[in-house]
C-alpha cells in the first residue's frame, strides 16, 4: 500500500506539472474578435525567467476579417502618373494600360481622378464619379511623355483632387507612379515625408510605384511609409499592370480605417521600442496609428520590453491593448480590447524550452531588417567592406535562428538569409542601383507586412 501511495503521489505531481505547463501555454496567447478585426496577442516565450533586465517580446496581430466583394467600401482614388521624357516608349504605354485596368475595376459608387506631371501638372480627369469608362479610356490613352519631373507638385495635386470628395466612409488613396528623380520643386526625401504626413492626417494614404532604375527609392518609401501606403519597385514596365492589379486588390478590400493602437504596459515592464514601426512611447504607454486594415490580411506589431525587477513565479499581467478604429461596415467607430499576460518560472530549462517560435521568428526577421538597413547606410557612405560584413553576418544570424526555430520558420528565415548573402555580393557600382532598390522594397515589405 505504501508503494502504491508513493506511485499515486508521484503521478499526481507529474500530472499537476503538465497541467501547469499547459495552462502557461494557453494563457500566453489571447485572441478576441470584432466584426471586422481579429486581435491576437502572443508572448515571445510561454514562460520567462523573472530576472531584472531581461528582454520580453509581445507580438500583436491585427487581422482584417474576410468580407464579401459586393459589400466593399467605396473608394476615392487619384492616379498620379509621371509623363516626363524618360517615361517614353513602352513605359508610358504600360502605365496607361495599368491605369485603364485600374479604373475598370471601379464601380459607380467610386470616385477617380487622373493627374499627370512633367514640367507642370495636368489634371486629365478631375475627381468624378466612375460613370463613363469609354471616355476615361480615351483620355488616358491621350497621355504623351515629355519634359522633366515635378513629382512633389503632382503628388500634391493628387491629394487636392481627393479632397473634393474625401469622406471617412471611403478609402482615400493616391497611387503615384514615377521612373525618375524629382527635379522640379521640393525633391528631398524629408520634403516628401512631410507631405505624406499631412496626407495621413487627412485620412489619405499614398502608394508609391517606382519604375526602372532612375527613381529615388528613399523619397518614394518615405512618402509611402509616412502615409501608411504601399511601395513597389517595378524593374520591368511589363509588370506594371500586375502591380496595379495587386494594389487595387488592397484598395478594394479595406475593412477598417483610422486605426489607433494603445499598448499600456503594466508595472514591472518598461517598453523599449516597436520593431519596424514608428511609435510614441511615454512612460509605459505606446501609441501608434495605421491608416487602414485589409480583408484577409494580417498586420503585426512587435513590442520589445524590459523587466524592471525580479518577478515571482506565476502569471502576471503584461499589457492592455486597445484598438480604436472606424468600421467601414458599420460606418462608426468601434473598439476592441484585450489583455496580454506573461508567465514566469524558476526553471531555466522550462524557460528555454518554451520559446514561441512564431513570435521569435518575427523578432529575428525585424532585427535582420534593421541590420539590412544599416548596411545600405554604410554602402551609401562608401564603406563597402563594412556593409558587406554586416550583410554576411546577417545571413549567418538568420541561418542560426532558422536551425534553432525549425519547421516552416526555418525555410522562411533561410530564404531571407540567401537574399542577404546575395545583397553582400551586389555592392559594386555596376550592381548597386538595382540592388539598393530591391533592398529598400524588401525592407518596406517586411516592416509593414505588405501583401505584394
Amino acid at each position: 500500500m505504501r508503494q502504491l501511495h508513493k506511485f499515486c503521489k508521484a503521478t499526481y505531481r507529474a500530472t499537476y506539472g503538465v497541467l501547469c505547463s499547459l495552462l502557461m501555454v494557453s494563457s500566453a496567447t489571447t485572441a478576441v474578435n470584432a466584426s471586422e478585426i481579429k486581435l491576437t496577442t502572443e508572448m515571445g516565450q510561454e514562460a520567462y525567467l523573472g530576472e531584472k533586465g531581461q528582454k520580453t517580446y509581445l507580438r500583436i496581430d491585427l487581422e482584417g476579417l474576410r468580407h464579401e466583394e459586393a459589400s466593399r467600401t467605396p473608394v476615392n482614388i487619384a492616379i498620379v502618373i509621371d509623363k516626363s521624357g524618360s517615361m517614353g516608349g513602352g513605359k508610358i504605354e504600360q502605365a496607361k494600360e495599368a491605369a485603364i485596368m485600374a479604373v475598370e475595376r471601379l464601380g459607380r459608387n467610386d470616385y477617380v481622378s487622373i493627374v499627370t506631371y512633367s514640367d507642370k501638372v495636368d489634371v486629365l480627369i478631375p475627381a468624378t464619379r466612375v460613370n463613363n469608362y469609354s471616355e476615361f479610356r480615351r483620355r488616358i490613352r491621350s497621355i504623351r511623355s515629355n519634359g522633366r519631373t515635378a513629382l512633389y507638385a503632382g503628388t500634391k495635386r493628387g491629394i487636392h483632387e481627393l479632397e473634393e470628395f474625401i469622406d471617412e466612409n471611403r478609402v482615400n488613396r493616391v497611387i503615384l507612379l514615377s521612373d525618375g528623380l524629382a527635379n522640379i520643386g521640393p525633391s528631398k526625401p524629408s520634403d516628401l515625408e512631410k507631405l505624406g504626413q499631412k496626407a495621413a492626417a487627412k485620412g489619405i494614404s499614398i502608394t508609391t510605384i517606382g519604375l526602372g532604375l532612375g527613381f529615388n527609392e528613399d523619397l518614394m518609401t518615405k512618402l509611402a511609409y509616412a502615409s501608411d501606403g504601399n511601395h513597389a519597385f517595378v524593374r520591368n514596365e511589363r509588370d506594371l499592370v500586375d502591380i496595379f492589379d495587386k494594389e487595387f486588390g488592397d484598395v478594394l478590400s479595406v475593412v477598417a480605417q483610422d486605426v489607433d493602437i494603445l499598448i499600456e504596459c503594466h508595472i514591472g515592464f518598461r517598453p523599449i521600442r516597436v520593431l519596424g514601426r514608428k511609435a510614441e512611447i511615454e512612460g509605459r504607454k505606446i501609441r501608434l496609428k495605421m491608416n487602414q486594415l485589409y480583408s484577409a490580411q494580417e498586420k503585426q506589431l512587435i513590442i520589445e520590453a524590459e523587466m524592471e525587477d525580479d518577478l515571482a513565479e506565476g502569471n502576471k499581467p503584461f499589457a492592455k491593448v486597445t484598438v480604436d478604429y472606424r468600421s467601414m461596415k458599420l460606418k462608426t467607430r468601434s473598439k476592441i480590447v484585450t489583455d496580454a499576460e506573461a508567465n514566469f518560472t524558476r526553471s531555466r530549462s522550462l524557460a528555454e524550452k518554451s520559446v514561441n517560435k512564431r513570435v521569435m521568428s518575427s523578432v529575428v526577421e525585424q532585427i535582420a531588417t534593421e541590420r539590412n538597413e544599416e548596411a545600405v547606410s554604410l554602402r551609401d557612405k562608401g564603406m563597402v567592406g563594412k556593409a558587406r560584413k554586416i550583410l554576411e553576418g546577417n545571413a549567418t544570424y538568420l541561418q542560426q535562428n532558422a536551425r534553432s526555430l525549425g519547421g516552416k520558420f526555418e525555410q522562411e528565415l533561410n530564404e531571407l538569409a540567401v537574399k542577404n548573402k546575395k545583397d553582400s555580393e551586389n555592392l559594386s557600382d555596376d550592381k548597386w542601383a538595382a540592388s539598393r532598390k530591391d533592398m529598400r522594397a524588401r525592407q518596406y515589405k517586411l516592416k509593414t507586412q505588405q501583401s505584394y
